[in-house]
C-alpha cells in the first residue's frame, strides 16, 4: 500500500565540440541542446545563465535509491527530495477572481513533481472562504490575492499518485493555519488520504528508528531546520536544535527568504551540497533526510537530484554518491565511477 508522511550518477561530460552532434534523445548531462527532445532519459534542456552559456541537458528526475540498493532499512535511513511551497506553481490561474499578488516557488504540477521523484511536499494550509485553502501568505491570514486553491484538489492529486504507486511513500510537511475543529482531518478524509495516514501514536520516540521502509503502510509529520549563510546551519526559531538526537528525522531548508528565480539554478547546485555538508556537522554528524528547495529542476547540471544522491550515498553505504553503493552492503563499499 502507498504511504503518506506529514511532517548521481556522475557522468563526465564530453567537450562542447564532442557533444555538438547529439540530438533526438542522445544528448547526455551538460551536452548542448536545443529542446527537451535532444536530451536523454531523466534530463531536460535548460539555460542557467549564471552557470553556463546557451542551453544544456540537466537532470530532471531522481535516482530511485530503493531499486538501486534496497528498501529494507528504516524510513529515517534514506533521503528524500522535497519541494518548498509545492503548491505555489507558476501560471496557476486565480480561483478567487482577484489577480494573485504573491510569490511562486515551483513550475511543475504536484503530479509531475511526484513523477519526477519528489517525495516531500511542503504545503501551507489556511482557513479561508469557509474551506481549507493552500495559500502563500503571512501572519496566518489568507487573502483573495494570496490564495492558490482549495487544498482538496492538491490532496486528491496525491491520493491518485499513491493509489497508482502503492509502494511509494509521500511526506507532507504542513504549515497549519486551520483553526476550525477537525478542519484538516475532514479535508484529508474527503480527499481519500486517511487510508494512507501513518498514526501519530506509531511514531518513534527519543530518536528511535522509524519502521522499515518496506513495511510502512502509512505516515505523519517531520520537523527540520535550515538556512543559507555559508558555513552556518541554524535551526528555525520554532524548532529543536539540529543536534537534538531525540528527533530522528532532519530537514534542511535551502531557499531564499526573498525568492530570486534567475539564481535558483546556481543556488540548487554546488552551494546546496556545501550546505548539506555543513548541516551534517550541525546536526550531530547526521545527514539530512529531507532537503527542501525552490524550483527543484533548475540547476547547473545535477542540482538537487545530485544532492539527494549524495545524501543517500552517505546514509546507505558511506559513499559520496548512491550510485557508488555496492548492492547488498551497508558500509564503505563503494564502486568506482
Amino acid at each position: 500500500m502507498g504511504s503518506l508522511l506529514f511532517l548521481l550518477l556522475v557522468i563526465f561530460p564530453l567537450s562542447n565540440d564532442a557533444a555538438a552532434d547529439c540530438s533526438k534523445g542522445d544528448c547526455m548531462l551538460l551536452h548542448n541542446c536545443s529542446s527537451n527532445d535532444d536530451c536523454g532519459a531523466g534530463l531536460y534542456c535548460f539555460s542557467c545563465t549564471l552557470g553556463f552559456s546557451g542551453s544544456k541537458c540537466v537532470r530532471s528526475s531522481t535516482t530511485d535509491q530503493f531499486k538501486l540498493i534496497n528498501n529494507s532499512l528504516p524510513f529515517n535511513k534514506y533521503a528524500y527530495l522535497t519541494t518548498h511551497n509545492a503548491f505555489a506553481i507558476d501560471g496557476e490561474p486565480s480561483q478567487t477572481g482577484v489577480p494573485r499578488v504573491t510569490i511562486t516557488n515551483q513550475e511543475d504540477s504536484i503530479t509531475h513533481q511526484l513523477s519526477n521523484g519528489v517525495r516531500g511536499l511542503m504545503l501551507d494550509m489556511y482557513a479561508f472562504d469557509g474551506d481549507v485553502w493552500l495559500c502563500h501568505s503571512s501572519q496566518g491570514q489568507c487573502h483573495d490575492y494570496t490564495a492558490f486553491e482549495p487544498a482538496i484538489g492538491t490532496l486528491k492529486e496525491i491520493e491518485a499518485f499513491l493509489s497508482a504507486n502503492p509502494s511509494e511513500i509521500v511526506t507532507l510537511i504542513l504549515e497549519d493555519y486551520v483553526h476550525t475543529q477537525n478542519g484538516l482531518k475532514k479535508v484529508f478524509s474527503d480527499a481519500g488520504l486517511m487510508k494512507f495516514w501513518f498514526p501519530v501514536t506509531n511514531m518513534p520516540r527519543n530518536g528511535g528508528d522509524w519502521p522499515l521502509f518496506g513495511d510502512l503502510d502509512l505516515l505523519s509529520s517531520a520537523d527540520g531546520d535550515g538556512g543559507r549563510k555559508t558555513g552556518s546551519c541554524p535551526n528555525r526559531a520554532e524548532s529543536s536544535n539540529l543536534d537534538d538526537k531525540s528527533k530522528s528525522l532532519v530537514l534542511v531548508n535551502y531557499f531564499r527568504s526573498v525568492l530570486l528565480k534567475p539564481v535558483t539554478c546556481s543556488d540548487n547546485s554546488a552551494s546546496l551540497i556545501d550546505m548539506l555538508q555543513t548541516c551534517h556537522g550541525a546536526a550531530g554528524n547526521r545527514w539530512a533526510n529531507f532537503v527542501a528547495v525552490d524550483y527543484y529542476k533548475k540547476s547547473e547540471g545535477g542540482g538537487a537530484f545530485q544532492a539527494v544522491d549524495m545524501l543517500n550515498g552517505k546514509l546507505l553505504c558511506g559513499c559520496d554518491n548512491v550510485d557508488s553503493c555496492v548492492a547488498g552492503t551497508s558500509s564503505q563499499a563503494c564502486s568506482p565511477h
